[in-house]
């Protein structure tokens, strides 16, 4: 049992990380085998934690890896980014065009039903370097002036994958554009979705925000921009974030309804690779119980004219 006395452990040996998200379980060992119990206790403790980690998963590979996820709904490769071959799992490279995620976002909120859950699972770390910062967004929008919440409750905002991917980033590589372009969005996505939404298994408000955010819907650019600005940067504050520092073998997985991340690019050409399987997921339900709308992608009938681009990622 946890030392802190005073924070749920749901029966398993939790360390809390922070005050507000993030939890190392110690002495668990990952596989499609664990009991319904056990595997249980997991569950309800990502409910509250938000992000869960765990050392020295060194006997998962990539087949088993997946088999984990499937013990938390049905696995999805990633809508536009081609997954390695006989695998439904997303590879972030370094050494590749695609391997840097950084800048604050939630995956994939560019689909009406982005997923549930992240298992993210490091291959290769740099010697130093490459940490990754969770914020927990149902404690951003619940710190909230009560004016604020009220204002949020009513928006709501278009999320897509074709954005200005250099907008908010320094020195980005010819390579890393080209893997944007060309990978990346190779379809374009677009979707409107609840600026707060209603977690459907803990019933919390969590702010829907992040990159993938190009405008909120019935505001002029300005507007729209400034007010991102506002409920985004609450998200990301200190005091709603956690970071863990990256050894081979790590497992995280994270509740996507209720997190952002920020992978952070300060290791220079040293290798990084880390593997990621994805949990489908369903789309958000904003207070007032109306759910999120795909306007344009695969399978939408009547696409609607795509917004202008909106440089307003954090």
């Amino acid at each position: 049992m946890s030392a802190h006395a005073d924070l749920p452990t749901f029966g398993l040996d939790i360390r809390p990380l922070a005050g507000r998200i993030g939890g190392e379980v110690r002495g668990l060992r990952l596989s499609d085998e664990l009991t319904d119990e056990v595997f249980g206790r997991v569950r309800q403790a990502l409910l509250h934690y938000k992000v869960l980690f765990f050392r020295g998963q060194s006997h998962l590979d990539d087949a088993a890896h997946q088999r984990v996820g499937d013990r938390f709904g049905r696995t999805v490769a990633h809508p536009t980014v081609p997954a390695p071959a006989g695998t439904r799992i997303f590879e972030l490279d370094a050494s590749r065009g695609g391997g840097r995620a950084d800048s604050w976002h939630t995956d994939v909120t560019f689909a009406e039903a982005f997923p549930k859950y992240g298992i993210l699972r490091a291959v290769t770390v740099p010697a130093y370097g490459g940490d990754t910062i969770w914020a927990n967004t149902a404690a951003a929008y619940a710190h909230l002036p009560e004016s604020l919440q009220r204002l949020a409750d009513g928006l709501w905002a278009v999320h897509s994958n074709d954005y200005d991917y250099g907008a908010s980033r320094t020195g980005i590589s010819d390579v890393r554009l080209k893997h944007h372009n060309e990978v990346f969005k190779a379809t374009v996505y677009e979707t409107e979705h609840p600026l707060v939404h209603v977690h459907p298994e803990s019933g919390e408000r969590a702010l829907l925000l992040g990159h993938f955010v190009r405008r909120i819907v019935g505001l002029p650019t300005t507007e729209s921009s400034r007010l991102f600005e506002i409920f985004q940067q609450r998200v990301i504050r200190p005091e709603n974030t956690v970071r863990w520092s990256w050894q081979k073998d790590d497992v995280a997985i994270w509740d996507n309804r209720a997190t952002q991340h920020f992978a952070i690019n300060d290791y220079g050409d040293q290798p990084r690779l880390v593997r990621r399987v994805t949990v489908e997921g369903e789309p958000a339900v904003g207070i007032d119980g109306r759910r999120s709308v795909a306007r344009r992608g695969p399978g939408v009938d009547a696409p609607s004219q795509a917004p202008a681009a909106v440089p307003v990622a954090a």
